[in-house]
């Protein structure tokens, strides 16, 4: 990805259809932490120190990766779930609607010209990381990038509708 990413204004408008998804009980069970292009670097440097800290032999391509991690794209947004325990509200329904934040988050993107990338991985499970983004009990339910495309996109392989898709019949 490349620049342009959405300006503030656009960033605003994203976030407001991303938090629209559904939310039994109203809960809100996710927030969004925009990393700023200002932090990006003090954001890598957070995520190299969590991963040395870790894992006791770093691999030096994840350490170069995550060097730059933050960098990827213009526009960088981590989608935290945060599930209220002891509520009437089931914990996977909570999860789900933090899966759907995420997903509008790119779908909007998409809808506004933007391309957008959905990812998880180490960072995302790392208890340095998630403490350094939000509270105890969330969890990262994934980074998104969001920018221009730097090259002409290809979809990966989806799988075919007549294997995943039936008609009830009762």
């Amino acid at each position: 990805m490349r620049g342009p990413g959405p300006t503030a204004g656009q960033l605003e408008r994203l976030l407001t259809v991303a938090a629209r998804v559904p939310d039994h009980g109203k809960l809100a069970p996710w927030r969004f932490v925009v990393v700023d292009p200002d932090q990006r670097a003090s954001f890598n440097d957070m995520l190299e120190a969590a991963y040395r800290a870790e894992v006791p032999e770093p691999n030096p391509a994840e350490v170069e990766k995550l060097r730059s991690f933050g960098g990827e794209a213009p526009c960088l947004v981590v989608v935290l779930s945060r599930v209220i325990e002891l509520n009437a509200i089931p914990v996977y329904e909570q999860q789900l609607s933090a899966g759907g934040a995420a997903t509008m988050l790119c779908a909007a993107a998409s809808a506004m010209g933007f391309v957008a990338g959905w990812i998880t991985g180490w960072a995302s499970r790392s208890p340095t990381v998630i403490a350094s983004l939000g509270q105890a009990g969330d969890r990262i339910a994934g980074f998104v990038f969001i920018g221009t495309a730097a090259v002409p996109l290809d979809d990966r392989p989806r799988p075919d509708l007549d294997t995943v898709v039936r008609h009830w019949d009762g």
